[in-house]
């Protein structure tokens, strides 16, 4: 939930300060696309606040793409009887409760309309700079068999290198002989 002073900002001013560093990884959890998934699901802006929002999202992966940084995303999706199994699981193993909120139950409801804001959230903000992923995640093995894959292809396409030493090898065993 956005802070008192996150909310004197435009909606994106919290994420930018966490935008990766070159060279760096960041992951996010939800991030930007809560503040057009919440709002859809439970009407709390109009419309036309949750479509300029979508624009806003593009120009923003647009410009964290410009500048070098790499975006994907990542939707995790698994059924609602997964789901299901899930809560249910939480409830009966004490070393997963912790993970259990009773407004869960109250989100569940909201199932056809989460699904029907995410298909927004795809069909607008998915672009060839910035794919999403909808990754079949029942099967944890398999989500992180896809995830894997896409991160490492991805990386290999990045053709990485380290970067070439200030000094030559030889230099480099000369000033460590000095320190010996």
């Amino acid at each position: 939930v956005p802070t008192d002073e996150q909310k004197e900002h435009d909606f994106l001013w919290r994420i930018h300060p966490h935008a990766p560093r070159l060279g760096q990884i960041t992951i996010f959890n939800r991030s930007h696309y809560e503040d057009v998934i919440m709002p859809r699901v439970h009407r709390t802006f109009p419309a036309g606040v949750v479509r300029a929002r979508y624009d806003d999202i593009n120009a923003f992966e647009h410009l964290l793409a410009e500048s070098s940084t790499t975006v994907l995303k990542f939707y995790l999706h698994i059924s609602k009887e997964e789901q299901a199994r899930r809560l249910r699981d939480r409830l009966a193993d004490s070393t997963k409760q912790w993970k259990f909120a009773v407004n869960d139950l109250h989100e569940r409801k909201l199932w056809s309309r989460y699904m029907r804001a995410y298909e927004k959230a795809f069909s607008r903000c998915s672009t060839p700079e910035a794919p999403w992923y909808v990754v079949p995640s029942n099967h944890r093995w398999y989500r992180n068999l896809v995830v894997a894959d896409v991160l490492c292809s991805t990386l290999e396409k990045l053709k990485l290198r380290y970067p070439k030493p200030a000094l030559s090898p030889a230099e480099l065993r000369r000033l460590l002989r000095e320190i010996a």
